[in-house]
């Protein structure tokens, strides 16, 4: 592992090691919830019905290295696919550095811990089901806000 520069979050993302991008993850996991698109209207609703490999009290991927190989369509988001996936929480830090915006204040760069992210509700970690047992994706529609 590389040493990351100090301040690196306030770079522009392609400008930022691979260990670096990684690190900025805010580890909100809303990433890996199952979403519905409406056909008619590309309306986006988001469910609390999480990927089978996460953790659903940590909000911590089971097997991040290897996903791809248990679930195909996992996203690897990269600097200029975060600027066309419309999903995305306005809170994710990846979407607020690709739009010029500083981190959110609870971020664990910033507060060198996630206690603070928890507190401001922006982790599914404890509030998400997993896809295993979750049924119907309809019946899982979920507002995600922030406290």
């Amino acid at each position: 592992m590389g040493a990351m520069r100090k301040r690196f979050w306030e770079l522009e993302l392609d400008d930022l090691t691979r260990e670096e991008w990684e690190a900025l993850c805010d580890g909100c996991a809303r990433c890996c919830l199952h979403k519905l698109e409406d056909e008619d209207t590309g309306e986006i609703a988001e469910t609390n019905v999480a990927c089978k490999l996460l953790d659903t009290g940590t909000a911590r991927c089971k097997d991040y290295r290897h996903r791809k190989a248990f679930v195909p369509d996992c996203l690897r988001l990269t600097p200029r696919l975060v600027q066309s996936v419309p999903w995305l929480p306005e809170s994710c830090a990846y979407r607020r550095r690709a739009e010029g915006k500083p981190l959110p204040e609870w971020h664990h760069l910033l507060t060198g811990s996630r206690d603070a992210m928890m507190e401001a509700g922006a982790s599914v970690a404890g509030r998400c089901v997993s896809e295993a047992v979750a049924g119907p994706l309809e019946h899982h529609i979920t507002e995600w806000e922030q406290r």
